[in-house]
Order: C-alpha cells, then structure tokens, then sequence
C-alpha cells in the first residue's frame, strides 16, 4: 500500500527564493543601468523665475508707458502704431538679408509690442500680417496703444462688432508711407551721394 506523510508545517522549511538580477534566458545581454545610473536634470537646465523685484520693476515700467500711451489721442495712437509696424518689418527684412542692425534696436522694438498678439487673437483681428512673430517688443507697444483704444471704445460704448468695423475701415484709409528709419537711410544715402559727387 501507499502511504504519504505529512509533515508539520513547524518542520516544513522552503529555501528563500533569491531574485537574481540576471534574467533566466539564454541570452543575458548588456546591462547598462548598473554601470551607467540615470542621471537627473541639474537645476541649471530649467529656467530660471525672474526675481521678484525684477518683476516689480518691469510691471512699474509698463504702468508708466500705459500712462504716457493713454495721454495720446486715437489718432496719435493710430499713426504710431502705422509707424511701428513699418519699423518691424524694416527690421525683419534686413534680418532676412543679414543686414547689419544693432540687436537692441530689435529687442526695444520687440519690448514695446510683446502683448499684441493676443490682443489681437481676442480681437480677431489679424492685423500682425506676419505667421512668424519674432519681434515681441515692438509688438508689446502696439498692443498696449491698441489696449487703450479699445478701451476709449469701451467707453463710447463701441461693441466688438463696430470695433472691428472700424479697424477694418481703419486699415483700408492707412496711406502707405516709409518708416522714419528708412527715410534716415535714404537721407543719409543721397547724402553720401552728394558728397562722392561734389569730390
């Protein structure tokens, strides 16, 4: 006959299964974790927050243009933001052909338009003209003049609707005429000419 025993579960012992950290197939591969740990990104990688008193100061600056833009009438306001987008676009095409241009000229006209986009999008206005926005100064000053324009709007009691019909009546009254860089360029360009040609 068969018999079985038993045993106690006192006397019953298993050996603890040791977990190897090399896998059971036939092929072990490199292990690279091991030898190379990852690594985490160091703090300088992220950006750094601005200091809160440089924000401080950038919000007093801007208070203070807001009150030199909202000291002007619609039609100043109009005609200088005519003059900054020719402006940009002079920049924009001696930085397409490599022009020499001081890159502060382009970061002050970049700080004075950085919020247009925006206005603009809330607006529904695609006045930018351009997909590629690279000259957020400029644009941050026309955007606050258009701000305050909209504003008076506000104020007239001029709807959104209307809004855009001005602007759109706005645009097509604009005579096109050269930014006040270029007409220094082209000044300075007869002058050299007249001075080669009185040599």
């Amino acid at each position: 006959m068969l018999s079985v025993s038993i045993a106690s579960p006192a006397t019953l012992t298993l050996p603890p299964k040791t977990k190897s950290s090399i896998p059971k197939t036939s092929f072990t591969g490199v292990r690279i974790q091991h030898l190379c740990p990852q690594r985490l990104p160091s703090e300088a990688t992220y950006f750094r927050q601005p200091s809160p008193s440089s924000s401080v100061v950038m919000m007093a600056k801007r208070e203070e243009e807001m009150k030199e833009i909202r000291a002007k009438t619609t039609e100043e306001i109009n005609d200088e933001v005519v003059e900054l987008k020719g402006e940009l676009l002079m920049l924009r095409l001696q930085k397409s052909v490599r022009n020499e241009f001081k890159s502060s000229e382009f970061g002050r006209m970049r700080k004075r338009v950085e919020k247009s986009t925006a206005l603009l999008l809330a607006w529904g206005s695609d006045f930018s003209g351009s997909k590629t926005l690279q000259d957020n100064k400029g644009k941050t000053k026309i955007a606050r003049m258009l701000t305050v324009k909209r504003e008076r709007e506000l104020e007239e009691g001029i709807n959104k609707r209307l809004s855009r019909k001005l602007d759109r009546q706005w645009k097509k009254s604009i005579v096109v005429k050269p930014p006040p860089s270029l007409i220094k360029l082209r000044e300075q360009e007869a002058a050299e000419e007249a001075e080669k040609s009185a040599a």
